[in-house]
Parts: structure tokens; C-alpha cells; sequence
């Protein structure tokens, strides 16, 4: 098993990516500590030794340390940290509003902020000989260009990749790996969502009419599902990955690859 051994905490673990990952990894071994807004009594629950749930804001700060507190005192020290929770607002810049502005950025990149800053000691500590702790955040092709329609979020996931390479070169000589994973079209409710909304550019066309459309721009004529994030997100927090640091891994069935016109 992968991550045999290692304790793990994966924010947004109720969403279809971070249910995915939770799911990976305790199935690789690691002691998986799953946090989310869903109040104790609500979320859902594995069937498994190895998995904690906490209910955490990734906005509030105090949470945020106070989850930290939980894993400090239960496991003493943290291998890896994922940021997978996100929100997206599917709107042009001009009706976006201000609070929806700073939700987005209070999510999407001060979450990320909070928990890896509040974690470094955690990672800090699990650090010993060739050993190195993970640091994974969820960027997005989306920092790299952008679909119609998502100013926001564009905005936030690109700075998501600045933190990340920050964070990789603040922290790599302490022994901590940094990574973001930048997903394309990935099969979760919020891409249902996309394909509902605005955004998406429906003209008229069904909702399985405007799927196929997607997954025909893709070389490989599909897009991802939540299992296909978790393979490279278990890399990325094992030890195979020990000289993976401060890279933006791009998965996106090749859609970025090509020229947009020769489909």
C-alpha cells in the first residue's frame, strides 16, 4: 500500500473529487482525516479504522486550527495535506458581485492559505531522512485559460499556482513537497452545474447534447472522472513522488495540448 503509514487530511472531502481521494486513500493505508462544512452528525461515514471526519470552514481561521489541534494531539504529525475544497461562481467579471468576488477568492485561496499554513508544523514534523511530507492544492486549467463565463474562479486558481510554487520554494528545504493539480472537465456536480448554467455556452443545445460537444474537443473524445484525480493525487502524497515538487500537473484528457481549432 502506497501510504502505509502516513496520516492524511483532505479538505473538501465531501465533494465528488475529495470523496474520491478519501476513498484512495484509505485503501492505500493512510490514517485519513476528512474535512468539510457537513456537521459531524450529517456527514457520511466509511467503513473504515483509519478514516476521522471533521467539520471545518476552510474560511475561519480558528477552524482551521482547531482541526490542526485535533490532528496534533491524536496523530502528533501530518504527511500530507490536501486542498481540495472550491467553489466556482459562473458568471461574467461585470455580474459578478463584490461578495461573490471574495467568497470565491475566501474559499478558493484563502482556505488554501489558512490550512497549509496552519499545517506546516504538522508537516514539518513528519519530515525524517528521505522522507518527505505533501503538500497537494487543486488549481485548474482554468489558470491557464479560460472557459466563458468563470472570471472568478479563473482568477482564484491562478493564484492557487502562485501560492503553490511559493509555498514549494518557501518550504522545499525543510523537506516539503508542494504540487497543485489543475483538473480540466472532471465528472463531479460541478460540472453538472457548468453544464446547467450560464457559463456553458448551451446554445440551445440538451444537456446531453452540450456533454457529447465537450467531450469531442478532447483528443481523447472524454472527460475525467473523480478516480482519475485521486491516481495522480496518490502519487503525488507518496513516496515514489520524493522529487515531485512545485509543478502544476495539468489533467485534462490532452484538451490543452492541441490547437483549439483541430477537433
Amino acid at each position: 500500500m502506497k501510504l502505509s503509514g502516513k496520516t492524511a487530511l483532505v479538505t473538501g472531502a465531501l465533494g465528488g473529487i475529495g470523496r474520491s481521494i478519501v476513498e484512495r486513500f484509505l485503501t492505500e493505508g493512510a490514517v485519513v482525516y476528512a474535512t468539510d462544512m457537513a456537521p459531524q452528525q450529517t456527514a457520511p461515514l466509511f467503513d473504515d479504522k483509519n478514516y476521522r471526519y471533521l467539520s471545518m470552514n476552510v474560511t475561519d481561521e480558528d477552524a482551521v486550527m482547531a482541526a490542526m489541534d485535533v490532528v496534533r494531539k491524536e496523530a502528533g504529525e501530518l504527511h500530507i495535506l490536501v486542498n481540495a475544497a472550491g467553489i466556482e461562481i459562473e458568471k461574467t467579471i461585470e455580474d459578478t458581485t463584490l461578495d461573490e468576488w471574495n467568497l470565491s477568492f475566501a474559499v478558493n485561496v484563502s482556505g488554501t492559505f489558512l490550512t497549509c499554513k496552519h499545517a506546516l508544523p504538522l508537516l514539518r514534523h513528519a519530515v525524517g531522512g528521505e522522507i518527505t511530507s505533501s503538500i497537494i492544492n487543486f488549481g485548474s486549467y482554468d489558470g491557464f485559460i479560460a472557459d466563458p463565463g468563470l472570471a472568478a474562479y479563473c482568477a482564484t486558481k491562478g493564484a492557487v499556482h502562485a501560492l503553490t510554487r511559493a509555498l514549494a520554494c518557501d518550504h522545499g528545504p525543510e523537506g516539503i513537497r508542494v504540487n497543485a493539480i489543475c483538473p480540466g472537465y472532471i465528472d463531479t456536480p460541478m460540472l453538472q452545474s457548468f453544464f446547467n448554467g450560464a457559463g456553458s455556452g448551451g446554445d440551445g443545445k440538451t444537456i446531453d447534447e452540450l456533454q457529447q460537444s465537450v467531450r469531442d474537443v478532447h483528443p481523447l473524445r472524454k472527460y475525467g472522472t473523480p478516480k482519475d484525480v485521486a491516481n495522480l493525487v496518490t502519487w503525488l502524497a507518496s513516496d515514489e513522488a520524493g522529487y515531485a515538487s512545485g509543478q502544476l500537473w495539468v489533467l485534462d484528457g490532452g484538451l490543452t495540448a492541441q490547437v483549439q481549432q483541430m477537433r
